[in-house]
């Protein structure tokens, strides 16, 4: 018979939470800045990139792993190697889908070649395809903390031209912005984002992140404020709401903050169906 107190145990809770404080400032940070870039992911249709360069940021933070480098900054140099390859190469829909279906097999198989030549713990080695709360020291949180600022500060300064190309790119083009420039920042950013949130939640669900909180925010609302703010206010409470949780269970951060992230969708879905139906029938 399943014990629930085998999944959560609430005992020195308080102690647990100022061990892991680092984390969950990391969290929230990453579902902010998350929740922002994943409306334009949504809005230019690149959510199946994500996937892709998450893989390849598992790729280099595992190699780095094996070769005694910086986690950190191997997994940037994966996901920016693979949001290049993606802007550059993936200009139309068709050819970015082929371009991340080839990258997702080969940088998952990479990984798991690099992490298998590791010697260590299983449990630490594969924090990097689950997520991991323990694993963000002081030098790392500032890493992340300055990356997800630095995203923060390229996503405010190209907001209108990058939502206007994201909206009507032939219209944006005509206008003189400059479109390929756009996308290949936009992608820059995402490849950094993505790099991030694979320490908190893991390559293989970073969408939670990075595209279901966004999509959620879509369900309730079409507003160009509204959905931003309801998309990081999401993106934070996933990523805190699971973190917490995770403090008091047996299992990964990822569960957690995937099925918060899901139940918001969820909850976004059912009233948006609602208010369809409360308009046909007024």
């Amino acid at each position: 018979m399943l014990d629930w107190g085998d999944i959560f145990s609430f005992q020195d809770y308080g102690d647990l939470l100022v061990l892991l404080t680092n984390s969950l400032i990391a969290g929230a940070v990453l579902g902010i800045v998350g929740g922002l870039v994943g409306v334009f992911v949504m809005q230019r249709d690149l959510a199946f990139a994500v996937h892709g360069v998450s893989e390849l940021s598992f790729a280099g933070a595992a190699a780095a792993l094996l070769f005694g480098g910086s986690v950190v900054l191997g997994s940037i140099g994966g996901a920016l190697v693979a949001a290049m390859l993606i802007g550059i190469l993936g200009s139309r829909a068709r050819d970015r889908n082929s371009i991340v279906g080839v990258l997702m097999p080969f940088g998952l198989g990479l990984g798991i070649l690099f992490l298998s030549l590791v010697q260590g713990r299983t449990a630490n080695r594969f924090g990097l395809l689950t997520g991991q709360i323990v694993a963000v020291s002081s030098p790392d949180l500032g890493w992340l903390i300055g990356i997800s600022l630095a995203v923060l500060a390229g996503l405010l300064l190209m907001w209108h031209p990058l939502r206007f190309d994201s909206l009507d790119p032939e219209s944006a083009a005509a206008r003189g912005v400059p479109v390929r420039a756009v996308s290949l920042l936009f992608m820059v950013l995402l490849g950094l984002i993505v790099a991030v949130s694979v320490h908190i939640i893991g390559a293989l669900l970073v969408l939670a992140l990075l595209v279901t909180p966004a999509a959620a925010a879509m369900r309730v609302s079409a507003g160009p404020v509204a959905v931003p703010l309801l998309a990081a206010l999401f993106g934070f409470v996933s990523a805190v709401g699971g973190i917490l949780l995770a403090l008091a269970g047996s299992l990964p951060v990822s569960p957690y903050i995937t099925t918060i992230s899901f139940l918001i969708y969820l909850g976004c879905w059912g009233a948006q169906r609602l208010r369809t139906r409360v308009r046909r029938l007024a």
